[in-house]
């Protein structure tokens, strides 16, 4: 049995209220009885990530710009939703048909894990779709510019150790998906 402790909180402020930015300012009280005033959390969306692989067996990569840090990267395709409009597997099976064209018709619930759960409040959701087909052009938002890329999946851990493949979410539902082809 641990003897950890939870964090309280004494005092909670939204410091941040925009629609794509919310920042939350909290007074907390830790186990030890110091108190921290300006713990900042950032209060995101649930993101839903898709490993698609085609019959070839072929990851249905994208490439995209990051402008946080002013970079191009190769990520699976994913993206964030409202869990009281939509289901974690129907955003999935969205994301992937809007930025690659690509459609899933079936898909595997993988796991749901966090990516910084010390500043962030948002659950990744992975799901695995095989045979997944080409259907149709891309369907983006304004401020996606996207190249789909398909790189075999004996390839992928190469493209991780060489740093070609570098975001985290992409790595770890790489790695807890890839166990699962057939």
């Amino acid at each position: 049995m641990s003897n950890l402790k939870k964090w309280k909180i004494l005092e909670s402020n939204m410091v941040l209220n925009h629609r794509w930015c919310q920042v939350r300012q909290d007074t907390i009280e830790l186990p030890n009885g110091k108190i921290i005033d300006d713990y900042f959390v950032s209060i995101k969306p649930e993101i839903a990530i898709i490993l698609p692989i085609t019959i070839n067996k072929e990851i249905v990569f994208v490439r995209q710009y990051r402008h946080a840090v002013a970079d191009f990267f190769i990520e699976l395709p994913a993206g964030h939703f409202d869990p009281t409009q939509e289901s974690a597997e129907t955003a999935a099976i969205r994301e992937l048909q809007e930025e690659t064209g690509y459609l899933a018709q079936q898909v595997k619930e993988v796991a749901t894990f966090y990516d910084k759960p010390s500043k962030d409040t948002n659950r990744i959701h992975l799901f695995l779709a095989e045979n997944v087909i080409k259907v149709g052009d891309q369907n983006l938002d304004i401020t996606e510019e996207i190249e789909v890329i398909l790189i075999p999946v004996e390839s992928v851990f190469e493209k991780i150790t060489q740093g070609e493949i570098s975001v985290s979410g992409t790595i770890a539902s790489l790695f807890l998906g890839l166990q699962l082809i057939n």
